[in-house]
Order: C-alpha cells, then sequence, then structure tokens
C-alpha cells in the first residue's frame, strides 16, 4: 500500500508543542512592547470573551489565586480592568475589561506578526478548516444525552 504514513499523535502533539510555543513567543514580545508581562496579557485575552470571576481567571490561567490578585491590581491601576460584585453573588468579583483593556489587547494581537504572517499563509477555506478543527478539539462539547 502507498501513500503518505499516517500522521501518530505523538507527532501531532510536538507540532502542536512547536506552535504553541511560537505562539506565546509572539504573544509574549507583544504584550511587552505594551509594557506587559505575558500573564497581564494573557488575562486581558481571557477577558477579551467576557467578563470572569477572579477564581475563573486563576483556573484558566492556572495560577494561584493570590497570584492573579496581583496580576488584576496590576491591570486595575493602569486602567486596563475594573471589578464589579456579581450580580448573582455578592461575595464574587467578576473582571471586566475596560474599553482601554479592549484596545491594548487588539494591539497586542495585531502586533503578532509572525502569528499573523502563518496564520494568512494559508488560504480561507484552510483557516475555517483549521479554526473547526482547533473548536472542536479545545472546546468542551456538550455531554450526549
Amino acid at each position: 500500500m502507498t501513500g503518505t504514513p499516517r500522521i501518530d499523535t505523538a507527532q501531532l502533539m510536538e507540532l502542536l508543542s512547536v506552535s504553541l510555543a511560537a505562539y506565546y513567543g509572539d504573544f509574549t514580545v507583544a504584550a511587552a512592547s505594551e509594557s506587559l508581562t505575558a500573564s497581564q496579557g494573557k488575562t486581558l485575552n481571557v477577558l477579551r470573551r467576557g467578563p470572569a470571576s477572579m477564581s475563573v481567571l486563576a483556573t484558566t490561567l492556572t495560577c494561584d489565586a493570590s497570584n492573579m490578585t496581583g496580576i488584576v491590581d496590576r491591570l486595575e491601576k493602569r486602567g486596563l480592568v475594573r471589578r464589579e460584585p456579581s450580580p448573582s453573588d455578592r461575595r464574587v468579583k467578576n473582571v471586566i475589561l475596560t474599553a482601554e483593556g479592549e484596545r491594548v489587547i487588539d494591539v497586542i494581537r495585531g502586533k503578532m506578526h509572525a502569528t499573523l504572517a502563518g496564520l494568512n499563509r494559508l488560504s480561507a477555506q484552510e483557516q475555517d478548516t483549521l479554526y473547526a478543527l482547533l473548536e472542536r478539539t479545545f472546546t468542551a462539547q456538550p455531554a450526549a444525552a
């Protein structure tokens, strides 16, 4: 039987590792250009999707809650985020991206030249396919009924 050999899971994981390292390297440089640490930039990136509680942020970013507090304190001091009580539980504080925070994360994303160049090498159809594959692979699926 001739043809292209099947890629195994280890090869996919290795390429994913290389891809993520390139992405986060690009992201870290872009965040630094806006005087932010990678962790601060990642926090803005998460909040670009919508408000999140401090505990959700800590879980999403896999960091200690006390570390998350320091990150949010520094972002809040710069006017990039604000804290608000949760409408459903006054004990919980939600972190919300400000208009300035939205602007900064958009600037960071725009400065990710290596990532953008790589994605721009793909056709529109290839980008759609990549999006669908990544979404299917890494987005939690609802439980089967």
